[in-house]
């Protein structure tokens, strides 16, 4: 494994995941592509990889490159006094009128399917878990969320969408 400078590897995933540079468009379906890969070592698989994805790794490169040239100028404009602002919007704003919109939610819905909800406590929302409707746990994030490819989390719960409009709140889930 190559060992990257403190915080490189993460300002590179953050300029990968802007630019989109290890889509399958761009360095190929890898799952499928494994599936069909003949070989056991490494080094077979590399061989096999430049086989069926003669520029992929070129093409990623330029556009993960491309987006760190990008990322630096916002970079040198952060100050102590940006972070603050930010800080305070995702603690006390952001914070404030996503749990409103979560318990407007959940009433919402519960009334519809005329059950009883309920706000998660510490310990649920730790495992990605919103509320409760009913006995079924429901996990509510903004529509931006479901097409956030950084995002790994595995939800055990329902999951509900929400879209500011104006005028209101857009809310959808599958029924369950």
């Amino acid at each position: 494994m190559v060992e990257f400078p403190k915080y490189t590897f993460q300002l590179m995933n953050l300029a990968t995941q802007n630019a989109r540079s290890t889509r399958p468009a761009v360095v190929g379906q890898l799952s499928e592509m494994i599936r069909r890969f003949p070989g056991k070592t490494l080094e077979e698989w590399l061989a096999y990889y430049n086989s069926q994805q003669a520029q992929a790794i070129d093409d990623a490169v330029g556009r993960v490159w491309e987006m760190v040239q990008h990322l630096r100028d916002p970079l040198e404009k952060i100050d102590e006094a940006m972070v603050r602002a930010w800080v305070h919007d995702l603690v006390v704003t952001k914070t404030f009128v996503g749990l409103r919109f979560q318990e407007a939610i959940l009433r919402a819905i519960a009334g519809e399917r005329r059950e009883t909800w309920q706000l998660a406590g510490p310990e649920d929302e730790a495992k990605g878990i919103d509320g409760y409707i009913g006995d079924k746990p429901v996990s509510i994030k903004p529509r931006s969320y479901d097409v956030k490819a950084a995002l790994s989390e595995s939800l055990p719960s329902q999951l509900v969408y929400y879209e500011k409009k104006r005028g209101g709140l857009s809310v959808t889930w599958e029924d369950w």
